[in-house]
């Protein structure tokens, strides 16, 4: 049994849309951090104080959108971490939701791509 004998296709698609969903949404958020921060320390106007307990749940629920892609296409423990810490940076969100978006399109690609092809008895 090989790793990709593990992955179910149906659920990784699942995964993988709430992945780019969180990833967005993260990326939008942490831009409206940043402008929180340069209005309160630069400007002293507290018209975004209310955003970084949303940003917090939203990071959360992006944390846990890498967690459970990261489990179903069996990423390495190292490889997860990255793409979660990518959520701290401006405008990495962005760049690494493409990437491993369409790595994870390539894989599951492979994986449809083997269970559509006729077995051999006896080769």
């Amino acid at each position: 049994m090989t790793q990709t004998d593990l992955i179910e296709p149906d659920s990784v698609r699942r995964a993988l849309t709430l992945f780019k969903v969180t990833a967005i949404l993260v990326g939008i958020g942490l831009l409206l951090m940043v402008a929180e921060v340069i209005l309160n320390y630069g400007f002293d106007n507290k018209a975004l104080a209310w955003w970084p307990q949303p940003h917090g749940l939203l990071f959360l629920a992006y944390v846990a959108a890498v967690a459970n892609l990261a489990f179903k296409v069996r990423w390495p423990l190292g490889k997860m971490v990255l793409v979660m810490l990518a959520g701290c940076v401006p405008f990495l969100s962005f760049w690494v939701e493409r990437k491993m978006a369409a790595d994870v399109e390539r894989t599951l690609a492979g994986v449809e791509g083997e269970r559509r092809q006729p077995t051999t008895l006896g080769a």
